[in-house]
C-alpha cells in the first residue's frame, strides 16, 4: 500500500508559505540527489542513514511526502513537520499539529485537529492509528 501525507503551513487561518531556508536546512543534508525545481515546486528525494527513502515536494504552504519507506526516513519527516510548525494531514483525514498552532488553523479545523505539545514519533504514531505503522 502506498502511503503519503501532506504538511501544511497556516497563519491567521490562511495557508501560508513555508520558509524555504528552513526546509533546505532540514532536507539538504539527507538529500539522495540535489534538489530540483519543476513547475514552481521544489522536489527532494531524501534518504535516511538506514537506507529508507521518500519523495518530498514543496510548493508554497504544502509539502507532499510520497512513498516514504518504513524506517528512519520517518524520523526526518516528523522532525521536519515539528521544526516547521506544520500541520500534518494523515491519509485518514486526521490533522496533527502543535497546540500553539490552534489559533492559526482555518475556522473549524481547530476543533477536529489532534493538538500536541510537539510532533514526535510517539505523537505521530498515536495520531496515525492502527491503519498503518509507518515507523516500523
Amino acid at each position: 500500500m502506498a502511503y503519503s501525507l501532506g504538511l501544511y503551513a497556516f497563519s491567521e487561518g490562511e495557508l501560508s508559505a513555508f520558509d524555504m531556508g528552513a526546509v533546505r536546512a532540514a532536507l539538504s543534508p539527507v538529500a539522495a540527489v540535489p534538489e530540483r525545481v519543476t513547475n514552481e515546486a521544489t522536489e527532494y528525494w531524501i534518504r535516511a542513514a538506514d537506507g529508507s527513502e521518500a519523495e518530498v515536494s514543496v510548493l508554497g504552504g504544502h509539502i507532499g511526502v510520497t512513498r516514504p519507506q518504513a524506517g528512519d526516513v520517518w524520523k526526518i519527516i516528523i522532525e521536519l513537520a515539528d521544526r516547521l510548525r506544520a500541520a500534518v494531514l494523515l491519509p485518514d483525514g486526521t490533522l496533527l499539529c502543535r497546540e500553539e498552532m490552534r489559533g492559526h488553523l482555518p475556522e473549524g479545523l481547530e476543533h477536529d485537529a489532534v493538538l500536541v505539545p510537539e510532533i514526535t514519533p510517539a505523537t505521530f504514531e498515536r495520531a496515525a492509528g492502527p491503519f498503518t505503522h509507518p515507523l516500523t
